[in-house]
């Protein structure tokens, strides 16, 4: 999966990606110099925007591997500021050197002080200060909020799914059995999702 990390109108054009063993595209891409040509549609479209999330007091942003990009380029912009009280985004990879962009999760944490939090997932590794596992299971037993200090609470939070399916899915039907509801244009809800692949 290749993920846009720049906001609107930031130039630049950064994108978040790993390189896969046999990925044509992702080799292509670190095979680039400085000065190549890329061609980018002139506008992305899709429904995992801002615009198409409810009001709330609270937005957790759950994203694995290259999925956490999409948010960056959301809490780089003024808008979850002005809309959100609090904004808690966990990052998930396998091994501590997959944990990226923490520079970006520091400034973030600096100019949003009490406004912040982020929690990284590790699964492969301990690693100090993050948490061993999946995100599903530690929404269902409740270590997520716990280490992030916070409740998802189907009053005031609204939860962002990117990255693997297999959490993404597996998170819902965890939050679909603490009553939360899927988000759709018809019938607003509290969870958003974006699957890869």
């Amino acid at each position: 999966p290749y993920s846009y990390l720049s906001s609107p109108g930031q130039r630049p054009l950064e994108f978040f990606f790993y390189t896969a063993t046999d990925g044509v595209l992702s080799n292509a891409l670190v095979n680039l110099e400085l000065g190549d040509p890329v061609w980018v549609k002139q506008k992305s479209n899709g429904f995992f925007v801002l615009n198409e999330v409810p009001e709330s007091e609270e937005l957790w942003m759950l994203g694995t591997g290259t999925g956490v990009a999409p948010f960056f380029s959301i809490l780089n912009t003024d808008e979850p500021w002005i809309r959100f009280k609090h904004i808690i985004l966990v990052h998930a990879v396998r091994t501590k050197s997959d944990l990226r962009y923490q520079e970006l999760v520091d400034s973030l944490s600096h100019k949003y002080s009490g406004r912040f939090s982020f929690q990284a997932f590790v699964s492969r590794e301990t690693v100090p200060g993050t948490i061993r596992g999946r995100i599903p299971i530690t929404i269902e037993d409740g270590q997520l909020e716990e280490h992030v200090g916070r409740r998802l609470h189907i009053d005031k939070s609204h939860i962002m799914l990117c990255g693997n399916p297999d959490m993404v899915k597996d998170s819902v039907e965890v939050l679909k059995s603490r009553d939360f509801i899927k988000n759709r244009r018809r019938t607003p809800g509290h969870i958003t999702i974006e699957n890869y692949w």
